[in-house]
């Protein structure tokens, strides 16, 4: 009954959840996670990039669902077994929430183009020099995914969009490896 692990991602283990659960209630006794925790635990630091920094604040803000500046340890496990373990349609859902910086319910090419660029530069880190359209990746999205032409992208027409085509699918899902980045990071800590 249980979700198969992803080819592309090593899978992340029961044991692996629990670190992270132990580390939330370690590093933060007060019950709270603040930004700059959230960024510490995800071992995002002044050698991070400034895609990742930024990166990790959109992440941030789409789980703080109460929208008072923290996560409670509810709204941590949320977030963690969303990223690490959730449905597709899960995280699409979550997705549209990370590019919805003003969250009106609707994203405007600026929205889509600010995380674009985000994922793109994190992307092709390891590839410098790689030439990217990120005008060109943003018309192809509103061309194939805003159905009305209103220059507004609805959660109806991002998930119908990301359903039909591979591409679009590819761009708009916030999926760049979390579950090897996450044993990475673990793998790295004393």
């Amino acid at each position: 009954m249980g979700q198969k692990p992803s080819n592309l991602d090593k899978e992340v283990t029961l044991q692996h959840m629990q670190g992270l659960y132990l580390k939330f209630a370690t590093d933060c006794p007060s019950g709270n996670l603040h930004l700059h925790e959230f960024k510490k635990i995800f071992g995002i630091n002044s050698k991070s990039t400034e895609e990742e920094s930024a990166f990790m604040d959109n992440v941030f803000r789409s789980f703080d669902t109460n929208h008072d500046g923290h996560l409670d340890f509810m709204e941590y496990v949320a977030a963690i077994h969303l990223v690490l373990r959730g449905k597709l349609e899960d995280k699409l859902r979550w997705s549209f929430k990370v590019y919805d910086r003003n969250g009106n319910g609707c994203l405007d090419r600026q929205e889509v183009r600010h995380i674009v660029t985000i994922i793109t530069k994190i992307k092709i880190r390891d590839e410098p020099g790689v030439p990217v359209d990120v005008d060109g990746i943003c018309d192809r999205i509103f061309d194939s995914v805003d159905k009305n032409k209103d220059s507004q992208i609805t959660l109806e027409e991002f998930m119908e969009g990301a359903e039909k085509d591979p591409w679009v699918m590819e761009q708009l899902k916030l999926d760049i490896g979390p579950c090897d980045w996450f044993i990475d990071q673990n793998e790295k800590k004393p």
